[in-house]
């Protein structure tokens, strides 16, 4: 009780301090403004500008470089037309350049043109500093878009709105046209004129990439969304009519067959009819519904190593139910990684934003209940096969342009399971170098009574055998875990500073998280710690140098379980760099002492029960661009690592370079391999391989054909384990060949096909055990 009343005095101090502070936090016009006619004339979307609409349009220069250099003047010219029409924003870009044969600009799939020669266009549509939309436009009209989020820092291309663009090289350079449809933006229409935060920009990658401004960007400011300046007009704008739906029909034929076994092929064939509603309920609130939905994914997850690990990994989200409006639920802490809902019939999710207050809730069934189990030893993925039912809601109020509170409330519940999660969280920012978070949340948890059995391999988990002390035994931490009698409780908490100047920065963080705590709709792969962060940094922007930008840097932190058992102690020092050739390097060194795994897993404790390592490792990691059309890239680890299967000092070398190769302007390969392998004393414990090969022939600006393969490959040395007996070889391989179709993000078709091999000591060589054919069609009707 003690905690929450400091808490709460906590709260009502800042936000007395927000009304106090007279700071403008948000878009501002001393930055920039642009006056936006309203034209109610048509015009054909070609990225010529013939129509005499643009002949009325209001005209503005992006005058300013402000990356590498700082606010000095472009060098090339760019001018943008702007008007707007009673249902749409237009643009028109002008991007001259002195040597046009030097654009680079490819054909390629919705935001995968990074790199190119590009416009963009970001629109903060509440003025509020807290969520912008973003596009950017290649000189072939090739699409990106986003959401950047002040909030988290983050910037999320997993949106996809529905908007238009053309683009053509000409003589002196380039020109892209651009419509975006109102119904795009959530914003307040009850005002008689607009006013948007709004930057206008240009990418021009040469030796280096430029970023060109319509205004100056002050690096003594750390918030990037308080800096865009102002653009008024719309007057009496409305989204109108915002009605989408957008049925489909997804067809797959699957076989799976268990080659260990000897079993033949088993077939699956499977036709889903499914609908997706969004639907406009007011300009500022926006219904997203879904039923009978298909949820898979088209592109396959980027290979990923699972050895040495005992955490689970992360895979990002991509289905696009999910993502629409995604931003509006975030929090400081991933309480929410909607992965966890796995196969749904049915979704629905309302997001709406009016004046200082937004809210949001999700609610979506699952066929079956998956989650993670955490701890601070390790994690894994739980699964109940019973359907569940999850609903997550967001509520937060912005009452100045320096603080916002919010809360969450998630829920996921199955017959004999459920956990209830609520949290609130603050942002608060007095200057503009502070920004001040902190979050608390409290959970509610029960599993059902059989759960632990799931991570005991089929051994009777109630029984210690008498091997636990010697490390081997069918009691383990996710055992420990999910043994639990009855509903359980408990709580975390975050708090974290940060202040950012120009030419250095500081920043600090401590954060607790209950033995008991569980976030099962989020992704907190740790429980049962504390752990407090402090670092900084120097930086410098060199004129007249290959480099640019150098920052030296480094952290320490320490971390304890919730009994005060050190669990690690870790110190980092680093330096990063950016500069010619579009290069970026960054090398450092860690030195830490961390725990290995249990020597009794049956016991929970740390002291006692546990070696402590010291470790000394090097990093190095840079990409950077030779020429036009090829990107290189390469990531390395070489030092002391811990070898948890054994619980032992071990010496990991782990090399990861990557290329991307422009082999023509719409035929792209891109290939990374990981190699990585754990020395003991007495040997090569292991060597694991990872190739991700990626082949991508964009036909035309809608459609592409696609080929990937990922292939795994580890060769151990079973008599260096002392607790198991793996295979010697270990291997597996996925290929995928896609065509598709986009008319616009919802408007797509897919015609497909997907398989698997896999082997081992008792399958010689890569064996198929996975085929799939699949076929998806839908389409967009916007009423």
């Amino acid at each position: 009780m003690h905690c929450l009343s400091q808490m709460h005095n906590l709260v009502f101090t800042l936000i007395l301090s927000s009304f106090l502070s007279f700071s403008a936090l948000a878009g501002s016009s001393q930055q920039f403004h642009l006056d936006i006619p309203t034209i109610n004339e048509d015009i054909k979307l070609d990225g010529d500008f013939n129509e005499p609409a643009w002949q009325h349009a209001t005209e503005v220069m992006l005058n300013y470089e402000t990356s590498p250099a700082e606010n000095t003047a472009a060098p090339v010219s760019t001018v943008v037309r702007v008007y707007a029409s009673s249902t749409s924003l237009y643009f028109a870009f002008t991007a001259r350049d002195p040597s046009p044969d030097n654009i680079r600009v490819n054909l390629r799939d919705r935001d995968k043109s990074w790199g190119d020669d590009m416009v963009g266009i970001k629109l903060d549509t509440f003025n509020n500093a807290r969520l912008a939309y973003q596009f950017f436009i290649n000189p072939y009209g090739v699409q990106s878009d986003s959401i950047e989020n002040e909030l988290t820092g983050q910037e999320s291309d997993a949106w996809d709105g529905i908007w238009y663009s053309k683009g053509k090289l000409t003589q002196n350079g380039y020109q892209v046209e651009v419509q975006l449809p109102l119904r795009l933006f959530n914003f307040d229409d009850s005002n008689p004129i607009q006013t948007w935060g709004i930057e206008l920009i240009r990418f021009y990658p040469r030796n280096e990439t430029h970023r060109l401004s319509t205004h100056k960007i002050d690096r003594n400011v750390s918030c990037q969304l308080c800096q865009l300046g102002t653009v008024s007009g719309l007057a009496g704008a409305t989204q109108g009519k915002d009605l989408q739906l957008t049925p489909s029909i997804v067809a797959n034929q699957s076989q799976q067959r268990d080659i260990t076994q000897g079993k033949p092929w088993s077939d699956d064939n499977d036709v889903d009819v499914g609908l997706d509603l969004r639907w406009g309920i007011t300009p500022t609130t926006l219904l997203n519904a879904t039923v009978n939905p298909d949820f898979s994914q088209v592109e396959a997850d980027a290979g990923q190593l699972d050895v040495n690990n005992t955490f689970a990994l992360f895979f990002p989200e991509k289905r696009a139910f999910f993502l629409d409006n995604k931003d509006y639920f975030d929090t400081q802490l991933d309480l929410l990684h909607t992965r966890n809902i796995s196969s749904p019939d049915y979704g629905l999710k309302l997001t709406s934003k009016t004046d200082d207050h937004t809210f949001a809730i999700l609610a979506a069934n699952d066929t079956q209940s998956q989650f993670l189990v955490p701890g601070n030893l390790s994690s894994d993925i739980a699964v109940i096969d019973e359907q569940s039912h999850n609903v997550a809601t967001r509520y937060r109020f912005d009452p100045s342009k320096q603080f916002s509170i919010g809360g969450l409330v998630t829920l996921k519940q199955a017959e004999e399971y459920h956990n209830y999660l609520a949290s609130i969280d603050i942002k608060y920012q007095p200057t503009k170098q502070d920004t001040f978070t902190a979050q608390y949340a409290h959970s509610q948890t029960a599993y059902p009574d059989a759960l632990f059995n799931q991570f005991c391999g089929g051994d009777d988990c109630t029984q210690r055998n008498d091997n636990c002390d010697k490390g081997d035994c069918a009691i383990n931490e996710r055992v420990l875990r999910t043994q639990k009698e009855g509903e359980f409780n408990d709580a975390m908490f975050s708090v974290t500073y940060q202040h950012q100047r120009r030419n250095w920065y500081a920043k600090s963080n401590y954060q607790s998280i209950g033995k008991d705590f569980r976030a099962d709709l989020g992704f907190i792969d740790k429980v049962d710690v504390t752990k407090f962060v402090a670092g900084g940094g120097y930086i410098w922007y060199p004129e007249n140098n290959f480099f640019n930008k150098i920052t030296l840097g480094g952290d320490w932190d320490i971390s304890h379980s919730q009994d005060n058992e050190r669990l690690e102690q870790e110190t980092e020092m680093f330096i990063e760099s950016e500069g010619g050739l579009q290069s970026y390097i960054a090398t450092g060194i860690v030195q830490r002492e961390r725990v290995g795994r249990r020597h009794d897993p049956s016991i929970i404790n740390i002291n006692g029960n546990t070696t402590m390592f010291e470790e000394t490792l090097g990093w190095f990691y840079t990409n950077f661009t030779p020429i036009g059309s090829l990107k290189l890239e390469l990531d390395v680890n070489y030092g002391d690592d811990i070898d948890f299967a054994n619980d032992r000092p071990a010496t990991i070398t782990m090399l990861n370079p990557g290329i991307e190769w422009k082999l023509t302007e719409s035929l792209v390969l891109d290939m990374s391999h990981r190699y990585q392998t754990l020395d003991v004393d007495d040997g090569r414990l292991f060597t694991a391989n990872l190739s991700d090969v990626r082949l991508n022939w964009q036909l035309t600006l809608n459609s592409f054909i696609r080929l990937s393969s990922v292939y795994t490959r580890i060769e151990r040395d079973p008599d260096l384990y002392r607790y198991q007996n793996p295979n010697r070889l270990y291997q597996d391989m996925g290929n995928e060949l896609l065509y598709g179709y986009k008319l616009n993000p919802q408007s797509v078709f897919y015609l497909g096909y997907s398989d698997a091999f896999i082997a081992d000591d008792d399958i010689d060589s890569l064996t198929q055990d996975e085929k799939t054919y699949f076929m998806k069609v839908s389409y967009a009707w916007l009423l």
